[in-house]
């Protein structure tokens, strides 16, 4: 599958989530071709910070695929860019290949790639995923402005405010720097 449809995948997911009060994240897991993990964001309706839609979409492929050798890459495709810690649970996966839809200013790590350089590069936990983002930015863009309107709480009206405000252009399939 190219990146354009696994985020398609993704903005499904995150539709999902739209109809259960969530953020506008949605996230899938994918072993080659066949989907092995998929999630939306979970705060509101579990009360809870640390339920972003890739960690729970990873945890999910993580409980199918436990320690079995892979022979084909694992890919993370999200409708917006990862977390820091998203990013740090995608490379302790082993994920090779994060595509996502819109960059995330505050508090996306896709930016770490220019700057992480591992003491052991020999380890399997300190390699980073590639990343490259803008992928059907125009639709996770307008997740977020459709979801403003309908926010049940200030904090994720807030949030989703500041999304809606990026501008309509992006550069689709761009690296992360």
């Amino acid at each position: 599958m190219t990146p354009e449809e696994l985020v398609a995948l993704a903005l499904e997911v995150s539709e999902e989530g739209m109809g259960a009060g969530e953020l506008p994240v949605g996230a899938v897991v994918v072993l080659g071709d066949e989907v092995v993990g998929r999630a939306h964001t979970q705060e509101r309706t579990q009360g809870r910070r640390l339920v972003h839609a890739d960690l729970l979409a990873m945890e999910q492929a993580d409980r199918q695929l436990g320690w079995q050798r892979r022979t084909r890459p694992l890919t993370l495709a999200i409708t917006l860019e990862p977390c820091l810690m998203c990013l740090g649970a995608a490379m302790a996966l082993g994920v090779t290949e994060i595509c996502y839809g819109l960059e995330a200013p505050d508090d996306g790590a896709a930016g770490i790639a220019s700057v992480w350089r591992p003491a052991r590069q020999t380890m399997s936990f300190s390699h980073l995923p590639a990343l490259a983002g803008g992928y059907r930015r125009p639709e996770c863009l307008d997740q977020f402005r459709r979801y403003v309107a309908t926010a049940p709480h200030e904090s994720y009206r807030r949030y989703a405010e500041s999304m809606a405000a990026l501008p309509d252009h992006g550069t689709p399939g761009h690296a992360a720097s």
